[in-house]
């Protein structure tokens, strides 16, 4: 299935001179009571940044969902304590998206048969190794990784509410079909995979970026990107803790430009068969789900959208 935010094995080391949070909020403190004296009206910010088909209508060849063993994710656990460190020290301030590019809330979207979150069988939210950024490889049992052009989707997630103000580590959820049209854990051929799925953590300005490749047109749907969205990494564990769902269009002249290349052919007749228009889910208006995508097939694509909540 994907890749979360960094490599699968993401592991904590102990540093001579790390202290501890309780250690440095106490030396901080003593800074500013320094600063006051001296008149000095400067207020030092610690930042921490974490680097890090059916009908959905999804349809596609074959389903066949198969429970896949979950672990606790020791990366989770780190990144969480991380994040947590941070935001006590010093909240990272926000500011607002660009009314322009903040449009509203995006639709919420069925989930589709092959969700891989727990609510129709296998939850690969529970693995470890899920949390990283390159979803092309599967993780755990297998490591074939998913060929095609590639493709960087960034993802960033607004408290429409707030003004845009974006929404700092939020954790987002994001899977999508392979060259083929197949999904992992469900397809016929990729069930013991779960390449092309992930998840991330957003930065300061609520961004997630994943490594990944173009999605298929497979029969009956407009080429698509699934994602969920949560409150935090520490609640994407489980569908039940979800904030929204929805997904992601990408636009018809770079889709067609990408079926052109080996590895795609089946995508060109199935894009020939569906419109934006006949697609069971972008039918009723796609403008929020709509994403820009910059690139070319040799150097890769971009692909960038303003998820709104």
């Amino acid at each position: 299935m994907a890749t979360r935010w960094q490599s699968p094995t993401n592991h904590d080391h102990d540093d001579l001179h790390d202290r501890g949070l309780q250690f440095d909020l106490a030396t901080i403190m003593r800074r500013r009571r320094a600063l006051k004296l001296f008149g000095g009206g400067a207020a030092a910010v610690a930042v921490a940044t974490i680097v890090g088909c059916g009908d959905d209508g999804d349809a596609t060849p074959t389903a066949a969902a198969t429970t896949t063993a979950a672990t606790t994710s020791p990366e989770r656990t780190a990144t969480t304590a991380a994040t947590t460190a941070a935001a006590s020290v010093s909240p990272i301030p926000t500011t607002a998206t660009p009314a322009s590019a903040c449009a509203g809330a995006l639709p919420e979207e069925t989930a589709g048969p092959y969700p891989g979150d727990g609510s129709n069988g296998p939850n690969v939210l529970a693995q470890s190794g899920i949390v990283r950024s390159d979803i092309r490889p599967s993780f755990g049992t297998s490591t074939n990784v998913a060929q095609g052009v590639p493709l960087t989707i960034k993802l960033t997630v607004v408290d429409t509410a707030k003004n845009c103000a974006p929404i700092a580590g939020a954790a987002v959820y994001l899977w999508h079909c392979d060259r083929a049209g197949g999904y992992s854990m469900y397809s016929q051929g990729v069930t013991s995979e779960n390449y092309l799925r992930g998840v991330q953590a957003a930065d300061a300005n609520g961004v997630v970026t994943f490594q990944s490749i173009f999605p298929a047109a497979y029969s009956g749907r407009w080429p698509h990107i699934h994602f969920e969205i949560y409150p935090t990494l520490a609640s994407a564990t489980s569908s039940g803790n979800k904030r929204a769902t929805s997904q992601l269009a990408l636009p018809e002249d770079v889709c067609n430009t990408v079926f052109a290349t080996t590895g795609y052919e089946a995508s060109i007749r199935n894009m020939r068969q569906t419109t934006l228009a006949n697609d069971n889910v972008f039918r009723d208006g796609v403008t929020l789900q709509m994403a820009t995508v910059t690139g070319s097939v040799a150097n890769g694509y971009t692909a960038t959208l303003i998820a709104g909540v």
